[in-house]
């Protein structure tokens, strides 16, 4: 047990707050709408080109201040965020992708580089305060590499759905190279790039047509 984790009478306090949000929250609303819903997925879409529009970085802010909110196994939190912005950063990134890319990079306000730390484990005291979990990690390279790359995905998803909830597009990207992406931005940490999302007001008529899913019975299974 830490030596700075919540006393027994803090932590049912703690408790009893969390689930009274929650109570507090679901006796607002219990679902979202059909609008709703479609902006978020069901008619939302990948973009590839941008108005000339500038994303803030307040906005990239509250992007973070609702994607951090997302949940991860044991609040690892492992996802790092890059926002490249300026025209040298963008040159720094174009090294890395794939031809098809550049002009998708180029002329979107931002692109996120969404990271992770491969020694997450080394935050978890203060993220998971009321039990030391670091010795689930310690020395067990593939296990925290594998529990990274897991939880940074699942951010990165968060981080595109709070991007759409603030009223901006997403496009991202994996046609790229890994390897000069940490040269070029992580060399020397124990940071990794997992994906890249391109952020801003989408040009929506370089749109094509919505591509096919699969239906249910296809995907789907009971056990």
């Amino acid at each position: 047990m830490n030596a700075s984790a919540p006393q027994t009478q803090d932590l049912d306090l703690a408790r009893s707050r969390a689930q009274d949000d929650v109570r507090e929250l679901r006796s607002k609303i219990s679902h979202l709408g059909e609008d709703e819903i479609g902006m978020m997925l069901t008619r939302a879409r990948s973009h590839y080109a941008w108005q000339d529009k500038p994303v803030t970085d307040a906005q990239l802010k509250q992007i973070y201040d609702i994607t951090k909110m997302g949940s991860t196994s044991m609040n690892c939190c492992p996802a790092r965020f890059v926002f490249v912005k300026s025209a040298e950063g963008k040159e720094r990134l174009v090294k890395a992708l794939k031809p098809t890319n550049v002009q998708k990079v180029m002329k979107a306000p931002v692109t996120a580089i969404i990271a992770f730390d491969k020694e997450f484990w080394k935050e978890l005291p203060r993220l998971f305060p009321h039990e030391d979990r670091r010795g689930h990690f310690r020395d067990k390279e593939k296990h925290s590499y594998v529990t990274a790359f897991r939880n940074s995905t699942l951010q990165g998803g968060y981080f595109m759905m709070a991007a759409r909830a603030i009223g901006l597009d997403t496009g991202p990207l994996s046609g790229f190279s890994n390897e000069i992406v940490d040269e070029e931005f992580f060399a020397g940490t124990t940071l990794a790039s997992n994906f890249l999302c391109n952020v801003g007001y989408a040009d929506e008529s370089a749109l094509f047509q919505r591509l096919p899913r699969f239906e249910f019975e296809d995907v789907c299974s009971f056990a």
